[in-house]
């Protein structure tokens, strides 16, 4: 059955949230975002990486069962086909060419293309996480295919298909992060959307897996610390700080020989420098990132740290809290 968003939870997220906004001019945020696609994620793919979706539905339970042990709430932005029971693959009004849904028609995993048992799953969690959007069928709203009048039917077949389970949509994440047509995002009647990472000065370096590397160890870089912003659409725009698997592979595999998991390290820094500041972490990632225990590992690191270190200096959000107090701020109150 499905639990109604939304409804008040007894967490520590609301119990620091009903603090005075005075009180915690001094708060750091973490955000935890997570893109619950799929095979969604991969619809414009020549080839499905079987690797990628072989442990997809298992590792999203597994991250649901890691957030219920730390307590710890997350947006989790669902492709809005997953709401569907099943389909034919046939989306007759949408304006979108039919070859777009080629991939789920026919298909022998309809488990990876329908999905609301496992959105069935965050509603029902006993930690408030937040369910947001992602598109309905995970198209590039940059791309040439993606007219305003696509996103428009993208967006308002999500609330369709949410409202019909008492879910109220407010935050997105663009497909790829690739930020476009924001005036039809307001129009939808949503709130905030997850920005692109600052950019940092090896993003375009041939070396950057090495870089990132090196960022693994002790003497590494710190992911950005990031703020809010209203933006001209009346929108709040979070940007994201860190994607928890940005490399993996041969990198990975250096820095671990020689430290811990790179990626762990970059999330206490991360951590660290913005507890009791004013700023937010953003960390992000997808649950078809797990394709091993290893990711598991990760991941309880991660938020055992984050469990650790919050506290007075130190709180989770959702990102539809966050832009419900950064809009709910004055002017010249800062995170």
């Amino acid at each position: 059955m499905w639990g109604v968003h939304g409804a008040k939870k007894y967490s520590k997220e609301n119990v620091t949230n009903t603090l005075d906004p005075e009180d915690t001019q001094s708060m750091g945020t973490v955000v935890i975002s997570l893109d619950a696609e799929l095979a969604w994620g991969f619809v414009d793919f020549p080839v499905l990486p079987e690797r990628r979706l072989a442990r997809a539905r298992e590792m999203w339970l597994e991250l649901l069962d890691l957030f219920e042990k730390y307590d710890l709430p997350a947006t989790w932005a669902v492709v809005g086909h997953l709401f569907l029971e099943d389909c034919d693959g046939r989306h007759p009004n949408h304006p979108l060419n039919a070859a777009w849904f080629d991939r789920e028609r026919p298909s022998e995993h309809e488990e990876l293309w329908c999905a609301p048992d496992l959105i069935d799953t965050v509603a029902d969690a006993t930690v408030d996480h937040e369910i947001a959007c992602h598109s309905f069928s995970h198209v590039n709203f940059q791309s040439s295919r993606a007219s305003k009048s696509v996103a428009a039917a993208e967006l308002g077949r999500c609330h369709k298909l949410a409202d019909r389970c008492g879910i109220e949509l407010s935050s997105f994440v663009f497909p790829r992060n690739r930020v476009a047509h924001r005036d039809v995002l307001a129009r939808s009647g949503f709130r905030c959307y997850r920005g692109r990472q600052p950019p940092c000065w090896h993003t375009d370096n041939r070396l950057t897996p090495l870089v990132r590397a090196v960022s693994g160890s002790p003497l590494g870089i710190t992911p950005p610390i990031v703020h809010p912003r209203v933006d001209e659409h009346g929108l709040v725009e979070i940007p994201a700080s860190l994607l928890l698997f940005c490399f993996e592979g041969w990198a990975r595999q250096i820095t671990e020989t020689l430290w811990a998991d790179p990626v762990v390290k970059m999330v206490q820094r991360g951590v660290d420098q913005v507890d009791g500041g004013d700023g937010i972490f953003h960390l992000w990632l997808h649950p078809n990132n797990l394709i091993n225990d290893a990711g598991i590992k990760r991941m309880e690191s991660v938020l055992s740290y984050i469990d650790q270190k919050r506290g007075p200096g130190l709180a989770v959000r959702t990102m539809e809290t966050v832009a419900q107090r950064t809009v709910g701020s004055a002017p010249q109150q800062t995170w």
